[in-house]
């Protein structure tokens, strides 16, 4: 065993190796042919000293200290915690059971349960048992508050603070300094620290060295490219992914892999319907188009089958609509054709007979509280406008989605429209139905839309309708976006 030691050492969302240099040659050898694997590598930018990702800390330490190399570990910052969990409640058995597979995986993985199941739950007991400084990471600022309130609630005071010196009392909770939040106008790091994808790639600096566990919410979106990088840098040993639906669109979901770690436990919504989550059904309606409509329609979707045609576009492939975009951009053919896509695209989203169908089925459930699903906003603002039904888009200010909520789960409101602001992560329990006039051919999407009809209340049946038109592409888009085991009934 050689008696020289190595020095591992944090810098800006990098690991740096020191003291390679004072080894002898054969333990120089041994040490780089060990590491490279990792992604580690001599970097001519600080004399050879070797460099990697902050990802690869853990596979760092154990690699080098099993094949007996001295080191000092200077790259960690994260403490040891002492949480006490206020929370009195026996985990449900699909609860216990991903915990349990994610502890037999090292404590690195991704758990899969539908909404309403309790991923926030696992999320907390894996806290609790792992007792290491912790970063939360979800997609939105609501999505953000919501964390921290709900941690604020769990978790007791520990003995001393964590993060950047003393942690002031927070806003959201005078009594408590566990939850510190860093984004939407925050800037406090605590022992669990809550923050969104955004603000975790612009301070990775920051925080890459100071969390020894970190929790992707929605973690479908980390393989993104910015989003990734966050992933990268930070050193937490211990991850933890959560999501309804991990697959992407774009087949980058194998990067959860590298990112988080394997799937370690998946329960679908057909898993748990009835005994965790509430009973439904799924009810499909056609639209059609009255002969206006249709010979638009048709007019418009044969310039732009032409030009893809033409131009030999395969727009089922990942990159076809961009190359479809990119030959749009070159002619005055392409202009027409990106036109006439349009075209044909808001006839198929937005015939007469959608809203006549969305008419009779708001009769029908009148006395039911109900969510209206568009693809954009244009759609939402005139059935707003149409029905006197509150709208929630991307530009509702925060107070006013937070009063609209809470009206809807208290019942004195009984119907939203949105496009896609309540696709994830957004609390409805007392939502019954759900009537998707429009959307994108994402099972993702599709299933988060069911999800959030489906946390149990009562006796709840819920039920789920798609308007589709008929004899147009959006058929197609409709059978991609049900390729799940949830609308296989």
């Amino acid at each position: 065993m050689s008696t020289a030691g190595l020095v591992l050492r944090h810098d800006r969302g990098t690991l740096v190796l020191d003291g390679l240099d004072a080894l002898p040659a054969d333990r120089q050898k041994l040490c780089l042919d060990l590491i490279a694997p990792l992604g580690v590598f001599p970097d001519e930018r600080i004399g050879q000293r070797p460099r990697g990702p902050g990802l690869a800390y853990r596979a760092l330490v154990t690699t080098l200290t099993k094949n007996g190399f001295a080191l000092t570990d200077d790259a960690r910052r994260y403490d040891d915690l002492a949480l006490t969990s206020r929370r009195i409640q026996i985990p449900h058995p699909h609860q216990q059971e991903a915990l349990d597979a994610w502890r037999a995986q090292f404590r690195r993985g991704v758990v899969v349960l539908p909404t309403g199941a309790g991923k926030s739950f696992v999320a907390e007991l894996a806290i609790a048992e792992t007792q290491r400084s912790t970063l939360v990471v979800a997609p939105t600022i609501d999505l953000m508050n919501q964390w921290a309130t709900n941690l604020e609630l769990a978790f007791d005071d520990p003995p001393s603070p964590s993060g950047d010196g003393p942690i002031p009392t927070p806003s959201l909770s005078p009594a408590s300094r566990v939850v510190g939040l860093l984004g939407g106008g925050h800037n406090r790091l605590g022992p669990i620290t809550v923050t969104t994808y955004d603000s975790a790639h612009i301070h990775l600096e920051r925080l890459a060295d100071r969390f020894g566990l970190v929790i992707f919410d929605e973690c479908h979106h980390l393989p993104s490219p910015a989003y990734a990088q966050a992933a990268l840098g930070l050193i937490a040993p211990f991850r933890l992914g959560l999501t309804a639906t991990p697959e992407r669109g774009d087949g980058t979901d194998s990067r959860l892999l590298e990112l988080i770690g394997p799937i370690v436990y998946r329960r679908d919504i057909q898993d748990l319907e009835g005994d965790y989550l509430a009973s439904y059904e799924v009810i499909r309606l056609r639209a059609t188009l009255d002969d206006d409509e249709r010979a638009r329609y048709e007019t418009a979707r044969k310039t732009y089958r032409d030009f893809v045609e033409r131009h030999r576009i395969s727009m089922s492939q990942p990159n076809g609509w961009g190359r479809f975009l990119a030959m749009c951009a070159r002619s005055e053919d392409g202009r027409a054709a990106h036109l006439a896509w349009r075209e044909q695209r808001n006839i198929a989203l937005r015939p007469k007979n959608k809203l006549e169908l969305l008419e009779s089925l708001l009769l029908r459930h009148k006395d039911d509280p109900l969510i209206i699903f568009c693809a954009d906003n244009t759609v939402v603002l005139q059935i707003s406008k149409t029905w006197l039904i509150p709208s929630l888009t991307q530009h509702t200010p925060g107070p006013e989605r937070k009063r609209l909520l809470e009206d809807f789960n208290d019942g004195r409101l009984s119907a939203l429209v949105t496009a896609r602001v309540l696709n994830e992560g957004v609390d409805l329990p007392s939502a019954r139905v759900g009537i998707v006039l429009a959307g994108s051919a994402t099972v993702s999407e599709h299933v988060q839309r069911l999800g959030r009809l489906l946390r149990k209340r009562g006796d709840k049946r819920a039920i789920l309708y798609e308007i589709v038109t008929a004899q147009t592409g959006e058929e197609s888009i409709s059978e991609r976006r049900r390729d799940h085991g949830a609308y296989r009934r």
